[in-house]
């Protein structure tokens, strides 16, 4: 079983072109949807959680080590973005330079990043609203708004919130970006709202001690809080629909990155600064900091735009599992019907409304737990592999079309890799049960389906349809 064969940038372009996705993106929709992704769960949940149990004000120092990770994969991944500006991302890159078999581990792991980040993302936007909806004096009944598990029959605004950007995906690209737009702008404006009202109000002795867990702890909170730079992957999921990818998903993706680890910093010394760290072990801890000030009209807004931000972050995650699924059925290894493209919205529907009603049926009736920490090693994984995938594909296809190419690859590849290890290494151990589980599970899939309805088992006439990685 040739399991390890690789396919060639030119027939994956071929293939792109004959199952055609709109080109509706810009450079600005790019940096939209990456802050749209990345700026949402991570500033206006994880800030307190990871400050109070893990990091303490060092939670700064946890945002600028992830942040830095992230650097190094986001070079990598500007490199293939521009390269191979196809849908499935780390999926994509990884069969072109390791192989059939390592690119269905990282979509299968894709897969769950995104599936169980969806879910719980959808879960925090429902206890937000419900939370702010409380706050004005309506106050929704447990049995619509709680799993069963919590009490609850189900998750009723869960379900809708996914259902009703499952309909905004399906129309089309166009309108979902769009409508991020709007959100993020909202987003921000809540955020920089914080900042100013906070920022004036904050006492340099809730900073001591600066390292209450240790280094241990800035290490470990950045593990937890790795799920902030989800984004990443998530942004280049939409190269194929870019108009002009060389260009675009570099800036994209760096731009995004810089910008967001910037606020990122800004709101956590500021959070630490204006509330003692052993008092934000909540799941609000922004809006919580402005109450505390005395400042409830701002915490109101403020919770406003985290309904936004986790709206983002919702749709975009979900738009980036659509395109994995995509990738990986247009490849065989899944069953092809669910890629047709609707002939109107030039969107993949089927599989778009599939996952809209899986992510709504599961945050509806099931606790998610743990899911930080589920979606970070999956995360980790996928940037890990599409990193060394950047090096293979220098020595295997030195001549290959390079738009942007990444600086110093050999020390931005290590430091990228190194980091990746060393953030993984400081997950829990039932983090690694439960991936090495999902991945055996996957294996099993590839084994009895996948190998034999791959597309390179059914090579094009007069070409091996394969190309060998050496």
């Amino acid at each position: 079983m040739d399991v390890f064969r690789t396919k060639s940038i030119e027939l994956l372009k071929e293939e792109a072109r004959a199952h055609s996705l709109r080109k509706e993106l810009g450079a600005i929709d790019i940096i939209m949807m990456g802050i749209g992704v990345i700026i949402g769960t991570g500033i206006f949940v994880l800030t307190g959680i990871v400050a109070a149990k893990y990091a303490g004000p060092g939670l700064i120092l946890s945002f600028i080590m992830a942040g830095i990770t992230c650097a190094f994969v986001c070079f990598a991944y500007a490199e293939l973005a521009a390269m191979v500006p196809i849908a499935g991302s780390a999926y994509t890159y990884t069969y072109t330079s390791l192989g059939e078999f390592i690119a269905w581990i990282v979509g299968w792991n894709l897969i769950l990043e995104y599936s169980v980040g969806a879910c719980a993302v959808a879960g925090g936007w429902s206890a937000y609203t419900v939370g702010l909806l409380k706050s004005a004096g309506l106050e929704l009944p447990v049995a619509v708004t709680a799993v069963p598990a919590d009490g609850g029959m189900v998750n009723l605004p869960a379900m809708l919130i996914t259902l009703f950007l499952t309909y905004l995906l399906t129309r089309g690209v166009r309108e979902s970006a769009a409508a991020n737009k709007v959100l993020v702008v909202i987003k921000l404006v809540a955020i920089f709202l914080f900042l100013f009202l906070a920022g004036p109000r904050v006492d340099p002795m809730n900073w001591e001690p600066f390292l209450p867990f240790g280094y241990s702890g800035v290490s470990a909170g950045a593990a937890i809080i790795f799920f902030a730079y989800l984004g990443v992957d998530s942004i280049a999921t939409s190269a194929e629909e870019t108009k002009n990818p060389s260009k675009a998903m570099p800036i994209g993706i760096i731009g995004s990155l810089l910008i967001c680890t910037i606020l990122y910093v800004l709101v956590a010394a500021v959070l630490t600064g204006v509330v003692p760290y052993n008092q934000l072990n909540n799941a609000e801890p922004v809006a919580y900091a402005l109450r505390t000030l005395g400042y409830q009209f701002g915490s109101a807004i403020v919770g406003t735009g985290a309904i936004c931000g986790l709206s983002t972050v919702l749709l975009v995650m979900m738009y980036a599992q659509t395109r994995a699924f995509f990738a990986m059925s247009r490849d065989g290894l899944i069953p092809a019907a669910i890629c047709k493209i609707h002939p109107q919205y030039g969107t993949p529907h089927i599989i778009t409304i599939i996952v809209g009603i899986a992510v709504a049926l599961v945050s509806g009736f099931t606790p998610i737990t743990i899911v930080a920490e589920m979606c970070s090693v999956g995360t980790l994984f996928a940037f890990l592999v599409a990193t060394i995938g950047v090096v293979v594909l220098r020595r295997t296809k030195p001549d290959a079309e390079r738009p942007f190419r990444c600086p110093a690859i050999r020390i931005v590849a290590a430091c990228a890799i190194l980091s990746c290890v060393y953030i993984m290494c400081n997950l829990a151990y039932a983090t690694w049960v439960r991936f090495i589980v999902w991945t055996i599970i996957g294996v099993g899939i590839y084994c009895t389906y996948g190998y034999s309805h791959s597309i390179l088992n059914k090579p094009a006439p007069g070409s091996s349809g394969r190309d060998k990685l050496l």
